[in-house]
């Protein structure tokens, strides 16, 4: 009897074992790259807003201090925004007729408030504290990237779980003092470092990371290493309390 099925069949059939086997450990691998990629979180890509906003223009080339518009960074979960009055504040008298801020006189106008587009939240069954992260001496830049050099407002992290945990399981890889102004309290300093960006001031090696969009993240030596653990224990960080489910989700 004729063969059937020419030799070559056995390496496809084995191939088809192997690929199908395979297949779902693909499916599960091309899915998790979609979901951190920046087209699915957002990451790095501007976001309209009904009026352009720099944080670049107003917190360092103008020095305008971050609480000037976020009123509840220091003593709230959520950090606020502006109102139009507060906008209106310098806008009554400069720039009063810029079409880039058509959507705040028309807000003052109308007595409406302005419909901003939120950059970054996080879902509703996880709770996220500004005001303690900013007494700890969390810089903004870490969680939000160089805020500093942002024409128009971007994400600059992805705020995944994983990612809050890589501090919450050791703080003192984030946490330092700035040497050459020891008279600051950890949430002076974190407004400091925009001062001193304002005023083109030396930064520490750790405000060069931040300024840049990078992590501040302290190298990995002893000595590093034992400041890290003062800073935690100065501050009354008790890292087995972060670590656990209650401290974000309720």
């Amino acid at each position: 009897m004729a063969q059937i099925f020419k030799p070559g069949m056995n390496t496809l059939c084995t191939a088809s074992i192997f690929a199908g086997a395979a297949l779902p450990f693909l499916v599960l691998f091309t899915g998790s790259r979609i979901t951190r990629s920046p087209y699915n979180n957002k990451v790095d890509n501007p976001l309209d807003q009904p009026a352009p906003f720099s944080h670049k223009h107003h917190a360092i080339e103008l020095g305008i201090d971050c609480r000037f518009c976020h009123t509840g960074v220091e003593t709230q979960a959520h950090a606020g925004v502006p109102a139009t009055e507060v906008c209106m504040t310098c806008h009554s008298q400069i720039w009063t007729n810029s079409p880039n801020i058509e959507a705040i006189r028309k807000s003052w106008e109308t007595n409406t408030p302005v419909q901003w587009n939120k950059v970054n939240a996080v879902p509703d069954f996880v709770y996220f504290d500004h005001s303690i992260h900013i007494a700890r001496g969390v810089n903004c830049n870490n969680c939000h990237g160089a805020i500093n050099r942002m024409p128009i407002t971007w994400k600059g992290r992805d705020l995944r779980m994983m990612w809050c945990l890589s501090c919450h399981e050791d703080p003192s890889k984030f946490l330092y003092k700035d040497e050459k102004h020891p008279e600051l309290s950890p949430r002076q300093q974190v407004f400091n470092f925009y001062k001193k960006l304002a005023k083109g001031e030396e930064l520490t090696p750790e405000e060069e990371q931040l300024a840049l969009g990078e992590e501040q993240r302290m190298p990995d030596d002893e000595n590093h290493r034992n400041a890290g653990l003062a800073q935690m224990k100065d501050r009354n960080v008790n890292v087995n309390q972060l670590k656990d489910c209650y401290v974000c989700h309720h």
